[in-house]
């Protein structure tokens, strides 16, 4: 279960300040702060459509699972570093150190699935993490997706933390998204955006 980013990113949660580094050279700053910050306008979009269940995959520090807990929504946060379980933990709500490729707490049981702040990305596939996220969720499930803006298609690549080792990772962007979709016979429920942050809902074929 142990993750190449983890020393990296858990240094990352610690100091506030994240820098993805792609293979050409490129480097990204990360909204490291925004993800230790309380819940913003843009998180409202996902979190109140949560009306049950929720899985967050990725939880990192937990803003989005703790914020659900006060809301009297059961949730889980899983994520690889132990740092962010650990920052989940201490803001209230319950995180479990997991892979979500591995064993997760109530497979097919879950209602909502969230892969917020570029989580699609998670293990540089995108079809490969929604095909394993729709056995997370129950019949009716939804996973409730933060996208890349409009242009930006779909691309992978090689990337690393803070000088790491390097690890796949994607984006998908908004204009990508309904291909995808068609492709693995899922439907797009909704479509919302708050500044340059894109999010929708996806759920099985009817």
């Amino acid at each position: 279960m142990n993750s190449p980013v983890d020393t990296a990113f858990d240094t990352a949660l610690r100091t506030g300040r994240c820098t993805l580094e792609l293979a050409g050279g490129e480097r990204v700053a990360l909204p490291a702060q925004r993800w230790l910050a309380a819940p913003g306008a843009g998180d409202e979009l996902l979190l109140a459509r949560c009306v049950g269940p929720t899985l967050d995959i990725g939880c990192g520090p937990g803003r989005l699972t703790t914020e659900l807990t006060f809301r009297g929504v059961p949730s889980l946060g899983i994520d690889t570093s132990f740092t962010a379980v650990r920052l989940t933990r201490r803001r209230g709500g319950t995180a479990l150190r997991r892979d979500v490729f591995g064993r997760v707490p109530g497979e097919g049981r879950w209602r909502f699935a969230l892969l917020a702040d570029g989580n699609i990305g998670i293990g540089g596939d995108p079809v490969r993490l929604l095909r394993r996220v729709f056995r997370l969720l129950g019949p009716d499930g939804h996973a409730l997706v933060e996208l890349e803006p409009p242009g930006r298609g779909a691309r992978r690549d090689r990337v690393r933390l803070g000088g790491g080792p390097w690890f796949p990772w994607a984006w998908l962007g908004a204009d990508a998204l309904g291909e995808l979709a068609r492709a693995m016979s899922l439907r797009v429920v909704w479509t919302a955006s708050h500044g340059s942050r894109y999010f929708a809902a996806l759920a099985g074929e009817a």
